[in-house]
């Protein structure tokens, strides 16, 4: 039986931990032949800055084996393998930490495994593998840089445990970014492996709801140039100015060589955590390229003494601790002469001779710099979490423990499982705060660091913390920016946009455009009526019936209440027309007062005169209630002043018709018609006319009176503020009684239109009811297609035209004789014209 050739740090212990690493970074791999057994696979490009993290897991064995409070009086020793960056290595390490090497092996299969927990495997695929495998023993695994969050299955891996955060945690990190600055239009780059591949996945599924991916592109594992340069041009070719890497900082090498080589500048790079702190690999290229980079990166840690541990390791001869000898030939680029073959012993007489007593404290380099113990601060916290669980076992006591029948675990024969059991409920604060624990999937409490790559003062490049996530803050406030210490890859030095279409302000909604994604819209302005009052909305908001949009549609505002009002230009036109209409009454009424003996005032019944100028000073009165803010009081005056004036007017009228073709009759021998329609029986006929009318106003107003009223449904931007007639037949009856009592006027006037011209009244009267009716006949459609105010102007034009009508077509006559020809105002002139006329 062989074993495999690995290199291994090693010390012996009560109780032994395991551990498998990145150290080398390049294997080469044995030709493959059927005829003689296969070679071992050798690692070489040792890194020294990956030898740093194997050695803060020593240094926290050191520390824990020095603690009289943490397992007293028991040693913890560690096995730890180099994986080289290879699976199939990565294997071996965790089969030989499992089962043991050749002399470890033996036939007794009693007494606890070669180690009880391991720490590692950096890598998410290499831990998916290893962890499948010791889940089978129930062995615990605590990884330091494993990030895949299939790894929190607990049904596939039910040992898995881990110091760093889960990627579904730097998910929320970089989308809580996205959501900061607003970026919704972004790309993503990711590595084709397992840790990529979910990457990719867990990211579309995290910012699906507010953000859209313009491209995902995965890098090839084989450094494919056709592949690389398709890549390079769709970055070049999309509109997305974000473009996150979820890569080894390995595996995107050969495609930032590309881009820095195509010069693709202005694009702001998101850093996942897998390459964050790698920027030193990228110092070649130039600042406007990867310069203002955004990172992702483990919480930086304290371990107070570990430089000092750093140099103080010592090169030693036990080939279980080759790696330090590997790490001593790397540093100082020398050769140990036991570890030089034949074939290279020319090579050793022309190179330098290691002698072991170099001087590490002389050097400054990636292995001695610990200002940035980000991988390093992980391990610590994963070797106490196994020394906490296993203090907790070690104090149980028989009776209380958590096994069968309260029983404590052997500890001569202490098994994986049962330090699996204490591993999972370990809980405790480091040397500075931080509180350790797990949960049900075995995840770390997660706090990321932010950090901005930027230009040193030597042009070199450099990161600097701008900002933190913490899982444990109050919701809301997880992520933490400053924003004003970053430097941002634009040229304008602003924070950069990266977005399909820009946000819809207020006043417009968001309509998606036919087959693109829906971060790609048009903004459309909302409709007449609606608003919308948020960034980005969706959908408009229809106002209150009281309401409307206001220009800019990002707010409601009260309607226009729109009703005749004494002060614009058409109530002040009305009014003041209205009022030189009650003028002319008045002035008319008192000629006619003036000169009542004359035979032209007499001759035309001067009571009825009189009446009639005063029934038309109300018509022109009634008007102005048209006018003004409608109350309940003018809304009922308007109509009882307007059908009560206008039917003693045309009542009058109606009478002064027929005492001119009674009194004709009346000139006839022996008729004597005169006597049965006198004074008295004028005035109530007179009254009676009017009592009607005053009598529907009664009926009317007290079933269903005129009352203000909102119209809104005339005119949408507008309240019609107008009086609602209330009951449609009494206004109907009102109006119905008016133009009967026109008819029969106008009827009976134009029959006696042609009556001698000492009575010819007739023909003024018949051409005012036609003045009359004309007017109001014109009005119907008027009022109908007229809106808002210009309905009342309408039916306040269609009163005053009718009584100026009627104003000028029966008095005009008669004040032209009085006052410019008064010769004419005689009995002898009046019966002298009708004399020569029936001549």
């Amino acid at each position: 039986m062989e074993t495999f050739q690995l290199s291994s740090l090693h010390k012996n212990g009560d109780i032994m931990i395991g551990g498998i690493f990145e150290v080398s970074y390049r294997t080469v791999i044995q030709e493959l032949s059927f005829t003689s057994k296969p070679g071992q696979w050798v690692c070489e490009g040792f890194d020294i800055a990956l030898f740093q993290t194997a050695q803060a897991l020593v240094f926290a064995v050191e520390e824990i084996n020095n603690d009289t409070q943490l397992l007293p009086n028991v040693k913890l020793g560690y096995t730890l393998y180099d994986n080289c960056m290879r699976l199939p290595v990565a294997l071996r390490g965790a089969s030989a930490l499992t089962l043991g090497m050749k002399e470890d092996i033996t036939e007794n299969c009693k007494g606890p495994p070669p180690v009880l927990a391991i720490v590692g495997d950096p890598t998410s695929t290499h831990s998916i593998a290893i962890s499948r495998i010791l889940s089978l023993f129930q062995i615990p695994m605590v990884s330091y840089f494993a990030t895949c969050p299939c790894l929190s299955d607990k049904w596939e891996y039910p040992t898995f445990f881990r110091t760093i955060p889960s990627d579904t945690f730097q998910i929320k990190v970089i989308s809580a970014i996205f959501k900061h600055y607003g970026w919704t239009w972004v790309g993503i780059i990711a590595a084709d492996d397992d840790y990529g591949q979910s990457a990719i996945k867990a990211l579309s599924e995290e910012i699906k709801d507010f953000a859209c991916i313009a491209f995902s592109i995965t890098i090839p594992k084989i450094n494919d140039i056709d592949k690389v340069r398709h890549v390079t041009k769709m970055i070049k070719e999309s509109s997305a100015k974000v473009i996150v890497v979820f890569s080894p900082a390995p595996d995107f090498s050969t495609l930032a060589d590309e881009i820095n080589q195509q010069n693709i500048i202005g694009r702001q790079w998101i850093a996942s955590e897998s390459w964050s702190n790698s920027y030193d690999l990228f110092e070649k290229y130039n600042f406007s390229t990867f310069g203002g980079t955004l990172g992702i990166t483990i919480h930086n840690g304290e371990m107070p003494g570990f430089q000092t541990f750093l140099h103080e390791v010592q090169p030693t001869s036990d080939p279980k601790n080759n790696l330090i000898l590997q790490f001593w030939e790397t540093m100082f680029d020398c050769k140990f002469k036991e570890n030089t073959n034949e074939q290279n012993s020319t090579s050793l007489l022309e190179g330098k001779q290691c002698t072991g007593k170099e001087d590490i404290k002389g050097t400054k380099t990636a292995y001695t710099d610990v200002s940035k113990l980000r991988a390093c601060y992980n391990i610590y916290k994963a070797v106490y979490a196994i020394a906490h669980a296993l203090h907790n076992l070690l104090t149980c006591e028989n009776g209380n423990g958590p096994f069968v029948n309260k029983s404590c675990a052997d500890i001569t024969n202490m098994q994986p499982w049962q330090l699996l059991h204490y591993l999972k409920k370990v809980n405790f604060t480091t040397h500075i705060g931080e509180r350790v624990a797990f949960d049900e999937n075995g995840d770390a409490l997660a706090i990321y660091d932010i950090v901005n790559w930027q230009q040193s003062d030597h042009g070199t490049l450099k990161t600097v913390t701008v900002g933190f996530y913490a899982e444990s803050a109050p919701a809301g406030h997880e992520l933490s920016l400053k924003d004003d210490d970053i430097i941002w890859n634009i040229n304008t030095g602003k924070i950069p946009e990266s977005v399909c279409s820009k946000s819809c302000q207020p006043g417009t909604r968001k309509a998606t455009r036919e087959r693109e994604p829906v971060c790609c819209f048009d903004c459309i302005q909302c409709a007449a009526g609606e608003i919308s009052t948020q960034v980005d909305a969706v959908e408009c908001i229809k106002c209150p019936i009281e309401f409307w949009s206001n220009v800019g549609r990002n707010e409601c505002v009260p309607k226009e209440i729109e009703f005749l009002s004494f002060e614009d230009s058409m109530g002040i036109t009305l009014t003041a027309t209205a009022a030189s209409g009650v003028c002319l009454s008045v002035i008319v009424l008192s000629v006619f007062i003036h000169y009542r003996h004359t035979p032209v005032v007499k001759a035309n019944n001067s009571e009825l005169s009189f009446l009639l100028l005063v029934s038309l000073t109300l018509c022109f009165l009634c008007s102005l209630c048209f006018i003004g803010h409608p109350t309940e009081l003018t809304c009922k005056l308007r109509h009882i002043l307007f059908g009560i004036s206008f039917v003693l007017c045309i009542s009058c009228i109606l009478v002064k018709t027929i005492v001119v073709i009674m009194a004709f009759k009346a000139t006839l021998p022996g008729n004597n018609i005169m006597k049965w329609f006198g004074v008295i029986q004028q005035r109530s006929t007179v009254f009676f006319f009017t009592f009607i009318q005053a009598l529907i106003c009664i009926i009317w107003l007290t079933a269903s009176p005129p009352l203000p009223a909102k119209n809104i449904q005339y005119q949408n931007s507008k309240i019609i503020f107008e009086c609602d007639i209330g009951s449609v037949t009494g206004f109907s009856c009102l109006l119905g009684y008016i133009g009967l009592l026109t008819c029969i006027s106008f009827l009976l006037a134009f029959l006696a239109r042609n009556l001698p011209d000492t009575f010819n009244e007739a023909k003024f009267i018949t051409f005012s009811m036609l003045i009359f009716c004309a007017v109001w006949i014109t009005f119907i459609p008027a009022y109908i297609s007229s809106p808002g105010k210009y309905t009342v102007a309408v039916e306040i034009f269609a009163i005053l035209a009718s009584s100026f009508g009627l104003l000028f077509a029966i008095f005009a006559p008669k004040c032209f004789i009085i006052l410019i020809r008064p010769e004419l105002n005689t009995k002898k002139a009046l019966m002298g014209r009708d004399s020569e006329k029936q001549i």
